[in-house]
């Protein structure tokens, strides 16, 4: 076989209350991944910042994010790009949030700023 499959690492076969990282993934795809999944309201990570670009490719739901100096509402269909050094941070909206974040990058990199 020549695709690589990887398994939740809980062992649940659904996509709900989520959250995993991904990193140096098989097959060298330059990339690694946070999915993440949650019905609750008002969680994410703390401003930081990567030396790569990030993407967000929200699934479900949405969160306020601020990139640099901008403010924005995100929803399920929707993609941000976080450009290479520009800090950031989201808050997840009422109803919950899934989304994959795609970092530019085989291993995480982050500067925390809070």
């Amino acid at each position: 076989m020549d695709a690589y499959v990887l398994d939740r690492a809980d062992g649940r076969d659904d996509g709900e209350h989520w959250t995993e990282n991904y990193q140096e993934l098989p097959g060298g795809p330059g990339i690694s991944l946070i999915l993440e999944s949650t019905t609750q309201e008002g969680v994410g990570p703390r401003l930081h910042l990567h030396p790569y670009a990030e993407t967000f490719v929200i699934r479900r739901g949405g969160a306020r994010f601020t990139v640099g100096t901008d403010d924005l509402e995100a929803h399920a269909g929707q993609i941000v790009v976080v450009p290479a050094q520009t800090p950031h941070t989201f808050r997840t909206l009422p109803g919950g949030y899934e989304a994959i974040h795609i970092h530019s990058n085989d291993r995480f990199e982050t500067t925390w700023l809070e």
